[in-house]
């Protein structure tokens, strides 16, 4: 397991972090958001939509459509929102094609499926550290999911210069 911590001080950096997290990205992976209502977990995955050459203005929050689709991209980025879903179980055939599929899923209130969902994946908790500040902590676990957090920190250092 590898992990990596930051404070991002607007909603740009926080994007920028997204941002490199899709450009590192190779398919098959499986992000995971956790955080409050207002964390920044959207914010992250516009910045990922980015990151993936789809339109990141087209990302909004799911929390009334459980699954959307971003295509456009170099990968197809699947976006899902569990929390209207009072006991999602990632045996749902529907569930699990979002999670494994060839392109990045990224899954907000992923805390309610962790346990069930396996254990390659990147967890992000987001929380707040004032006004528009956040404490991002990325988890990765699994080879693949290492490998993405390295890049993406290394893209993140080569975006700041």
């Amino acid at each position: 397991m590898r992990t990596h911590e930051r404070v991002t001080h607007t909603p740009a950096e926080t994007e920028a972090l997204g941002e490199a997290l899709g450009r590192a990205a190779r398919g098959g992976e499986l992000i995971g958001l956790v955080g409050d209502l207002g964390a920044g977990k959207t914010c992250l995955v516009r910045g990922l939509a980015r990151g993936l050459g789809a339109d990141p203005d087209r990302v909004h929050s799911p929390s009334f459509i459980t699954v959307t689709e971003y295509p456009g991209g170099r990968l197809l980025l699947v976006h899902v929102d569990l929390y209207r879903l009072e006991q999602p179980v990632a045996d749902d055939l529907w569930l699990r094609e979002a999670l494994y599929g060839d392109g990045v899923a990224a899954v907000e209130w992923f805390d309610r499926i962790a346990p069930v969902a396996g254990e390659e994946r990147l967890v992000v908790t987001l929380q707040h550290a004032g006004h528009e500040s956040r404490t991002i902590r990325l988890e990765a676990r699994g080879g693949r999911h290492e490998r993405l957090l390295e890049r993406a920190l290394v893209v993140s250092k080569t975006a700041t210069r």
